[in-house]
């Protein structure tokens, strides 16, 4: 399963952006969501995740800004990000835990990362 994450770019203290991470393959499917960053010199955090029920949990760092989203239909998911901080800087990757069908055999679990989006705060 591969994921494609978008919508990374440069903005201001206080502005907003909105990422997308889409999955694609053959039958799968997708149980939990998850957005992670890393910064530089620093270790990669989680920052928000999305199971197929809808339950979110989000960093504390992010509460009250971020909100995780997802459409299962789509296999989609996204991260709105408003009032970003200069700390908020940060490769962003998406990633996505779930089960697949391979014909003939069985199910098998997988755990896919995406491929990383640049998010800039400028202060």
């Amino acid at each position: 399963v591969q994921l494609q994450a978008s919508g990374g770019g440069l903005v201001q203290a206080g502005g907003s952006l909105r990422l997308s991470c889409v999955a694609s393959g053959r039958n799968f499917d997708i149980n939990t969501m998850g957005w992670y960053r890393q910064a530089p010199g620093q270790k990669r955090e989680v920052v928000a995740y999305i199971d197929s029920s809808g339950q979110k949990n989000y960093a504390d760092s992010v509460k009250g800004r971020f909100t995780i989203s997802r459409e299962n239909a789509k296999n989609t998911m996204y991260l709105q990000m408003d009032s970003l901080k200069p700390e908020d800087t940060a490769v962003y990757f998406c990633r996505a835990l779930g089960t697949r069908v391979l014909v003939g055999i069985g199910t098998s679990d997988f755990a896919s990362w995406g491929q990383g989006t640049l998010v800039t705060v400028s202060s």
